[in-house]
């Protein structure tokens, strides 16, 4: 199985890759579109500022090959920042367009909501399952550092949220083949474990029904 992790300068990568590998994956680590298509899987990670980050996805191709997956059928996992580029905008530092790949808008929390940045373990709750996960464990805390958060959201496209004062943080997002994590999985113990491993699964699953779809001669 491999799994292409989108190096476009911003976040340390080593965490998430070292996961993948864990889980038996071969992993390309690449900011050029030609070689990531190699990829079963692609992954969107991310550490800095939202429009950085998309000035630095188009001047290197990467936005348009990102938007090209769902129609590939290509699973796509964006990770914290990797997340919120999958949105329609952020007012991050200044206004910037995103990818456009989910219903809603990246916005600072309001002043007041406890401590900004939102930093450390909160449980998740789920008011519906991802095509990928099929069940559940008990400890479903994770590790959440960020500042920005997903706002009027489609909650067709929202599956688990973490309460954060009076704020309800989407951390479990997507559409179609496309998911989103506000979260850090790869720092978030068993339960990161566990989710890396089941969107995995279902990458191989989703890799073998387009191999059975192939026409045979």
């Amino acid at each position: 199985m491999i799994i292409g992790i989108i190096d476009y300068g911003m976040g340390n990568l080593f965490s998430v890759e070292q996961a993948l590998k864990k889980l038996d994956c071969t992993v390309i680590l690449s900011d050029d579109p030609e070689i990531l298509k190699e990829a079963e899987g692609i992954l969107l990670p991310g550490v800095g500022a939202f429009p950085d980050a998309m000035e630095l996805l188009n001047e290197k191709g990467l936005s348009s090959f990102i938007r090209s997956l769902p129609e590939r059928k290509i699973p796509l996992l964006g990770i914290c920042l990797g997340m919120q580029l999958l949105y329609e905008d952020s007012s991050e530092v200044k206004p910037a367009n995103g990818l456009g790949l989910l219903k809603g808008q990246i916005r600072r929390f309001e002043k007041g909501t406890h401590r900004i940045p939102h930093m450390g373990w909160n449980r998740l709750e789920f008011s519906r399952m991802p095509y990928w996960l099929d069940d559940l464990q008990v400890d479903t805390h994770v590790y959440f550092v960020h500042s920005f958060l997903a706002v009027n959201t489609d909650e067709q496209e929202v599956f688990g949220t973490a309460s954060y004062g009076e704020v309800q943080v989407p951390g479990v997002v997507g559409s179609g083949l496309i998911t989103g994590m506000q979260f850090h999985p790869e720092k978030s113990g068993d339960f990161g474990h566990y989710l890396l491993e089941q969107w995995i699964a279902n990458v191989r699953r989703n890799l073998d029904e387009q191999v059975s779809d192939l026409p045979r001669h």
